[in-house]
Parts: structure tokens; sequence; C-alpha cells
């Protein structure tokens, strides 16, 4: 069977164990192996004798194991196996293998500290350098160590035994620390080089296995159930698969790595590495330059003599499992997997003329360079290689879109050509208002209703602080479709907003109503309008505001459904209902979506493609995104932004509070009491909403922070649970992620977080505080993501009404909740939130031009991660500001939503703020390649890969 990209895993793996394992970090094909990039690239170990290791400093040594026990452990303790190692003794060493006789382990191309009989204690302590280092010495001139393995899995510690039997000879990778006097090596890498037994080994010599861990190590999100290094295994067996594709596989090549740049690009030697060394032939000087076919390992195997000239399939046996394959046959560095015979299967999608220009490489070579690299060097080319490779696609993709739809017709809402565009219902609106709008707020409509008279839709997203006055410019928008004959949806996510929307608009409908019976007649426009659609009504009147919820009963959803399926002018405000198969609007002329992140792509089409004309599109978000976020995930989307205030309106007052400091606490609750006497509302926010164990997170608290502790959360609907830290592989002792930029996983994640407090909860939390003298005769309210609809209907007028003038919540009341009379919110555990939702708390209060404050109460540790955010949040008011920051301290996936991020993205290596430069330059290449070329015709697998791209993650984009 071929094997490509899309090669499922379980067809070509019959481990099924494996299988599993791999698709729990979601992997199940080809392509998502590929692409589970190393997040880092570990240092090779520099190679000594144990004689000359040094506490603290990574090292790899040849040993021979000299005594082994199990200590099987006992209530909470784990099994031990301790194993005492002792260095090769020096006649021992296999200096036909190695190119250096005057180094114990010369192989490595790395000097050691000195030679074997340069050693001044033969009592085995523990002796001081010059530089004050401890140094394990010579017991009978040969270095000792303990081996230590932890675990409570019994096969686990039985299988390590095994692997350790007395006489075994090994090569050990790690850190040595000292205990009791003694040299300890704590779950070091190992490889068996030679059985007591005499069964095959892991690897054919000390010098192969040494220049295994010379060479810099991919490290991989891993977990308990599949290694780092076993994926390494899979991955490499996989491109050996692939390069079996190529016509020319096997053919000759020597080279077994990306090192091979001339065979695809034409280019002459790069010096990776080529060599004339026979092919049976083993050499161990991996630091001399040499990455010929003899003295190459990728990590799994390496090539021994026998299989000089006799081919063998063995790569096919390792990941099919068809045969059992010893160590020896597990042979990667074969002739046939090289960057010209991947090249077959991994066309390059950079246009040559661009590749060249930037001096990236082939994308087959990066694969290789990514996953086997020569050097760091190499790993860190084919990094850039890739996310520009990500960045091109994902901006060519953004931009097709954008232009694709310029070319669907929509119903044209005013004459884009006349002085005055806008209708007279939006002139009436206007002059209604009590108050004035800003600068900014003219601006965008002015941007909006000129985008509306258009024959192609709209396609803008409107981004705008907390409070600043987006409802405003969504309900003019409206009027001017519905002043033009046609249909407005305005979809919110939750009924209480939805419930609210339709509140606010009809009062403010009301208000323009005698603005409106002054104007007997519709402006110009609108006749010709009505001219040039004989079928749409003339607008006179009173305007239909239509609510259409899940909830309604089935009388009122009839009407709702039957208002909108009239065709007759109406604004219609709605929750997911208007995504039903039931929902018809046939002359829909405007969609409007607030808080675009909390729908997905393929709701949003289902209005797009509801009638033959597309309608004009305006999401809208109160969470900021930082510009260079919105130019990777909106690029096709003209983009508006509303960062001035509407007068009025004074800035919140934000106090970080120590939740052990009881004084505070006091005080904060005293001032609330205060301020309720004085006829206003506070909410008390909590993120879980029940106690216990098994309590629920509401549903609402997807952008739980976990960051401090190394993991993130993600919503779980209906249940909020927070995923496990990811769980890396045993060779964590390389250089931190942070160098390489890929990200990293905290290494104690699952024990820092098995240290945290346990999250309040709101029904907890209104308990505990009703028993307060603070809070004596004052009634609360509660509202969670599980009361149904009516319930958080009737709780938010008693809270608006003053009835219970304290409100207990979680984050229900997010978005888009309007109480003037709010002034104090508490949100509790707000060290385990994130800025953006802290900032959209933030601005439930101080919406009537009353003075508020926004209390933070942590349990965090001084100098954290956590604490650092709420600094930032306590230093600014702008949501912009605190949303860069946001995006720095979390990454673009959690800022903007699993919905924005896309779990299944092909966006893997790419990163918004830290790429910004490479997004841009690969913004202006994309805008070159439509122009010249709008099918791509002569960019096919550049095409492809957009297609590919935009039918796997529509998330990214808001049209397709």
């Amino acid at each position: 069977m071929a094997v490509v990209l899309e090669t499922s895993l379980s067809s070509i793996i019959t481990n099924k164990r494996r299988v599993s394992a791999l698709k729990s970090l979601g992997i199940t094909t080809v392509r998502d192996l590929l692409t589970h990039y190393p997040f880092r690239v570990a240092k090779p170990y520099p190679v000594h004798a144990l004689s000359f290791a040094k506490v603290g400093e990574p090292m790899a040594a040849v040993v021979q194991v000299r005594h082994v026990r199990v200590i099987r452990g006992s209530g909470r303790s784990p099994n031990r196996v301790e194993a005492i190692v002792e260095d090769v003794p020096h006649d021992d060493m296999p200096y036909d293998d190695v190119a250096h006789k005057d180094m114990p382990y010369g192989g490595s191309g790395i000097a050691n500290d000195a030679p074997y009989n340069d050693v001044s204690h033969n009592d085995g302590s523990i002796a001081n350098d010059s530089n004050g280092m401890h140094q394990t010495m010579l017991f009978d001139n040969v270095g000792s160590a303990r081996l230590v393995f932890f675990s409570r899995n019994r096969g686990y510690t039985d299988w390590m035994a095994k692997r350790l039997q007395v006489d075994t000879q090994l090569v050990i990778a790690g850190t040595p620390t000292e205990f009791n006097n003694q040299l300890q090596f704590t779950h070091p890498d190992i490889i068996v080089t030679r059985y007591a037994h005499g069964a095959t080994a892991e690897a054919d010599s000390p010098a192969q296995a040494l220049a295994r861990l010379a060479r810099p190590r991919p490290v991989y999100h891993a977990n308990a159930r599949i290694s780092s290094e076993h994926i390494h295994d899979v991955i490499m067996n996989a491109l050996q698969l692939l390069a079996q594709t190529s016509p020319e596989y096997g053919a000759g090549t020597t080279d077994a790595t990306a090192g091979d740049a001339d065979a695809i690009t034409g280019n002459a030697d790069t010096g990776a590495g080529k060599a004339n060394v026979s092919v049976g032939k083993e050499n161990a000087g991996a630091g001399n330059g040499d990455t010929s076919i003899g003295n190459t390992d990728t990590g799994v195997g390496k090539m021994n003599s026998s299989a000089e000239s006799e081919y063998v399939d063995v790569a096919t046996a390792a990941i099919t499992g068809k045969s059992q394959p010893d160590a020896k046959s597990l042979n990667l560095a074969e002739p046939r997997i090289t960057a010209a015979n991947l090249a077959y299967a991994l066309p390059d999608i950079i246009p040559e003329q661009i590749r060249q220009k930037e001096g990236l490489m082939h994308r087959a070579q990066a694969y290789l360079a990514m996953h086997n690299p020569d050097s760091r060097e190499q790993f860190m080319q084919a990094l850039a290689t890739l996310r520009f490779e990500e960045a091109l696609i994902a901006q060519t993709a953004l931009i097709s879109a954008r232009e694709h739809s310029k070319q669907d017709s929509a119903w044209q809402c005013g004459n884009a050509d006349a002085d005055d565009v806008y209708c007279n219902l939006v002139h009436a609106c206007i002059d209604s208002l009590p108050f004035a709008l800003t600068q900014g707020q003219q601006n965008v409509i002015d941007t909006i209703v000129h985008d509306m008279a258009n024959t192609h839709p709209m396609q803008r997203l409107l981004q705008g602080e907390v409070g600043s006055g987006k409802t405003i410019i969504a309900l003019l928008a409206m009027l001017q479709a519905v002043g033009c004959g046609y249909q407005a949806v305005l979809v919110a996510p939750t009924q209480v907003l939805a419930e609210q929307h339709a509140h606010s608009i009809r009062e403010m409908l009301a208000r323009m109503q005698s603005g409106l019976q002054q104007r007997s007649e519709l402006n110009q426009q609108s006749e010709l309008n009505q001219q040039a659609n004989p079928t749409q009504p003339t607008v006179s009147g009173r305007i239909p505001v239509t609510l259409l919820t899940g909830s309604l009963k089935l009388t009122q959803r009839r009407r709702a459904l039957a208002q909108a399926a009239s065709g007759e002018p109406c604004i219609i405000v709605a929750t997911h209902a208007a995504f039903s198969q039931h929902f018809q609007a046939p002359n829909l002329a405007l969609v409007v979506i607030d808080e675009q992140h909390r729908f997905g792509v393929q709701q949003r089409e289902v209005l797009r493609n509801l009638n033959e004309h597309a309608p004009h599109m305006l999401v809208m978000t109160a969470t900021p995104i930082p510009r260079t976020a919105a130019m990777t995930w909106f690029g096709d989307l003209d983009i508006s932004w509303l960062t001035e205030l509407p007068g009025g309106r004074k800035p919140i007052t934000t106090v970080v509070v120590p939740e052990a400091d009881g004084a505070t606490m006091g005080r904060m609750f005293a001032h609330i009491r205060a301020r309720i006497d004085a006829g206003e509302r506070a909410y008390i926010i909590c993120p879980r909403i029940d106690t216990g164990i098994d309590g629920e997170l509401d549903a609402g608290i997807a952008e739980l922070d976990t960051a401090s502790v190394g993991q993130r959360a993600h919503p779980e609907h209906g249940s909020g649970r927070t995923l496990r830290p990811i769980q890396l592989g045993s060779d964590e002792i390389a250089e931190d992620a942070a160098g390489i930029g890929l990200g990293s996983d905290s290494e104690d994640g699952q024990d820092a977080h098995s240290q945290l407090p346990p999250m309040h909860a709101v029904f907890e939390i209104a308990e505990r505080l009703q028993a307060l003298p603070q809070f004596q005769g004052i009634p609360f309210a509660t509202l969670t993501g599980r009361d149904d609809d009516e319930t958080k209907t009737r709780v938010m007028q008693e809270f608006a009404a003053g009835q219970k003038p304290v409100l207990v919540a979680t984050t229900v009341i997010e978005v888009g909740i309007d109480v003037p009379q709010a002034s104090c919110i508490v949100i509790f555990d707000a060290d385990r939130f994130g800025l953006s939702q802290l900032h959209q708390l933030r601005g439930r209060v101080g919406r009537g031009g009353t003075k508020s404050w926004a209390f933070m109460v942590s349990r965090a540790p001084a100098d954290s991660p956590a604490e650092g955010r709420l600094r930032v949040i306590h230093d600014s008011n702008d949501g912009f500001e605190i949303a860069q920051a946001d995006l720095e301290f979390r990454g673009a996936g959690d800022v903007l939503g699993d919905v924005q991020s896309g779990g299944q993205s092909s966006l893997k290596l790419l990163r918004v703020v830290k790429d910004a430069a490479i997004i841009r330059q690969a913004r202006g290449y994309a805008e070159q390649l439509i122009a010249q070329d709008p099918q791509l015709r002569d960019a096919t697998q550049l095409a492809g890969a957009v297609l590919d791209f935009m039918r796997g993650n529509e998330q990214y984009l808001t049209s397709s």
C-alpha cells in the first residue's frame, strides 16, 4: 500500500495500543504525525568516563552493570530499581569502531576532561576540582555510579531490571547528582549495547549508541502512554515509508538526513556532511562532519556491514509489525531516506522564486531537519522554513477568501454615489439618541453604511472596548437595511443577552418614533430601491422587533418564524435558533454576530448561504484582538476599531486583594455594603458552580487560565473539565524550550496543579457571605450556566430592580449584561482567569456614570506568573494593551478561544506576536500571488494547501 500524508496510522501500525496512544495526542494520520513537531531539540550529551563526571552537568558514558536490585514499594512508596554501574575498562573499549584511541570514548568527537589514567584518588570518594565542582573519582581505576528508576508500575520496574542484568553493557545519558557520597543518575536514558545473556542488543556498538546521543535530539509533547523517543521512532519510520514512494528510492543515494540539499535544489553541496564512506563501514565520528550512510544515525537504529549489499524492507516491518525486527533491523539510516526521495511525497508548497529569495529549505528537507537534525542550526533553519510556509498558506487563504466574497451578490442598501447614503431611519435614530455619537462611532457607521451600499457583501469585523458603544453601531446598520426594505438579524450567544438586546432596541426605536413620524416620506434612495425591488414593501409606522430563542413556547416560536419568513422589513434578535433549518428570511440583507468568538464558522455560513443574495456580515467582539493577531485570524475581513469610550464613563478602580489578608477582605465587604445602601448593585463572580472534587465548572469558564502551572484549560461543554497537563518523556535535560521558541510544558505541572487550592463555588460563597455581619439583611441572588432561561431572566430582573442587589454568579454574566446601577464587582480566584476575561468581567460595572470598583481576590504566590498577570489588569484599563499582554502570556489559542484557535489547525508553529514580521512578509507575497494569478494555476501545490486549509481550518476564516 502506498503511503501518503492522508494515510491513517491505523492502517500501517498493527500495534493498536500505540495507535490509541497517538490518537490521544490528536495524531491519526501521517500528516498529523509529521506535523507533531518537536517543541525543542536537546543539546548533545558530552561524553565522559564516570571518573570525570561533574555533579549537575549532563553527560553520557559507556558502563557495565555490576549489581542490580528491585525494591518493592509499600503504601504510597513506589517500586525502585537500583543498579551499580562502572566504566567499561579501557581494554574493553571497541577501538575498531572509534576514530580516536587516545580518548576514552573518542567516537563522540567531544574531548574528555582527562585520560583514563589521570586520576588522583582511588578510594571512590567525591573530590572537588579546581573550580569547586564535585567530581566522582575511580574505584580501582574504574568510575562507579548508581542508576535509580522509580515507578508504581510493577511491570515497568520488572522490565527495567531485565535490561540491567549483571555484566550487561550499556550507554547511559543524564545529569548526575550526589547521594550518600556517591554519584547517582535518576531515570537516565539508557541504550543496551551488549546483553550478558547474548540477546540482541538495542545498538550494534557503544560507538553507535554514543553517536545517537551526540546529535541534537528532538523532544516531543508526549504523555504517559507514549514517550517522546517512541514518537520519534514512529515519525522516522513514517518518513521512510514516504521515501519509498519515490521512483528514485534506493538508487544509490548516500545521505540519510536533511543535509543533501543539492539533490532537490540543484545547489552545490551544503556542507551538511556528505562523505565517501563505504555503506557497511561504521564510523563514530559524529562531530567531525561525517554524516554519510556509514556513520549517520537517526535515533532508531543504524546500518551494519551485513546489510551492505542486501535490500531489507525493515521500515515497513518496523511500523506495521508484520515481523518483529530486532534492534539491528530497525535500520532507518539507509540510503533511501533522503530529502530527494521525500520530495516526491512532500513536494514544495512555497513557490520556487520565493523560496530562493528568502533562502528557505525545500519542504522535504525541512521535515527531515525538524525530526532528524544534524545540528541546532539546521533545526532552526527548518523551523523558519515551516513557519513561513504556514504564514504563506494562511494569508493566501484569507486573501483568496476575501477576493472570492467580492464575486457574490448582495442586496444594495443605499446609493453609494449619493451625497447622503443614510436612509431616513438612520437619521431619525441618531437624532433621537440622548447622547452624541463619538467621532469613532460616527466614522465606523459611515464606513459600514457605505459598505452596505455596494452590490457585493460587506465582510467587516468591529472591535470595541467594553462599553464603547458597539450596540448602537449594530442598530444603525440594521436600520439602514430595514430602511431600504430588507431584513436584518442580530445573533447573540445567550438568551439573556438576546433578550437584553431586544429590550434596548425596542426602547431606542420607541424614542425615534416621533422623529420618524415627522419624515412622512422615505428618502429618494429608498424610493429608487423600491422601484428596483418591487416585491419589497415600503417601511412605514412601527418597525417590528422579533425575538427568536430556543426557549420560546411553540405558538410564540411559530409567530416569530412566520414574521421572518414573510420577508417584511424587520429586525430579528435571535440566539442559536437562527441557525435552525426552520429559520427562513428571504430578504435578509444584514447579519450581525455579537461576540463572534462564541460561534463557529459553520453556523455563520448557514445564514450566509440562506438565500441567493449573500447578506452583509458584521461580526463584533468586545474581546480586543491585537492587530497582528487580527491580521492572522481575520485577514479576510475589513477591520474597524472603536477605542474611544462615550462621554461620562469614569475609569474603574481595580484593586488586587490577597484572600489571606482578612483585614483587607473585611474592608472590601464593608465598602460593598455601603454602596448597596446607596442604591447600587454588586456582582460576586466565582469560577465554579458547586464545591467538591466533582463539582461542575460553569460553561462560561472556557478561558480559565492555569498557565502558571504549565496547563491550559479548555471548554468541555457541560462540565468545563480542566485537561491534565502534558507529560513529557525522560529526556528533559535539554535546553530551555524558550530558546527555540516552540513553547514548553511545565515539567512539574502535575505536582503544581495538585498543590493549587480548590476554586470557590457560587453556592459556597453565597452562603458564606450571607453569614457575614456586613451583609446582614441583604438578599442574595445566584446565577449559573446551569439555570434555565426563565430563571436567568427572572434573576436578572430582580437584580436590576434592586430586589436582590447582590448577584453571585459564574462568568455567565461576562458579556452583554448592562445594569447601570452596578458599581462593584468581586472576582474570586482572579489569578485563575485570563486577562481578557478579567477585563470583560470588569466591564460589567461603571455603566451608569458613577464611580466603580473591581476587586480581584487572589491566592497567587508573590512573584508568580499569575501575580504578574494581575499586575497587568491592575495597572491598565486599555483593552488592547491587556489583550496584547494576554496574548504574550497565554498564546493566541487561549485568547481567541478554541473556536478560533482550532485544535485541528495546521498552524502549529506560527506565533502571532513574535512572528508578526513573518506574517506581514507572507501577506505581501500572498497579495502579489493572488493579484497576478487569482486561481494559483502556476502554484498548484500552494493552491492545494490553501484548499486544505480552508476545508480543515474554517475556524480561522469568517468567510469561505
